[in-house]
């Protein structure tokens, strides 16, 4: 039923071969679109979004809610939700109570 595909990767233009085993993958797990990237591509991209890459992620100053420990977190807090520190939120993740 399934043949290897020949694609091109959209961010480096290189050939890559979708191999049978991969087409299978997708089908089981009801995917529709067929890779746009490299085997490489795909991990450096996965790398990037993970702040490994690139320059390091932007951290910002906060106060947790529950404990008052000084902590910083990775988006702008606005002070319209609580921000809590890591021990916190794990904490509160486990119980549901957020």
């Amino acid at each position: 039923m399934f043949q290897d595909k020949t694609l091109q990767c959209r961010d480096c233009g290189a050939d890559f071969v979708f191999t049978v085993g991969e087409q299978e993958f997708y089908a089981d797990k009801g995917f529709e679109n067929l890779p746009a990237r490299c085997p490489e591509c795909r991990a450096a991209r996965r790398q990037n979004r993970r702040g490994f890459g690139g320059q390091p992620r932007q951290m910002y100053p906060a106060v947790c809610a529950s404990c008052g420990v000084e902590t910083e977190v990775p988006f702008e807090p606005t002070g319209v939700k609580p921000v809590y520190c890591r021990d916190c939120f794990q904490a509160n993740r486990q119980y549901g109570s957020r």
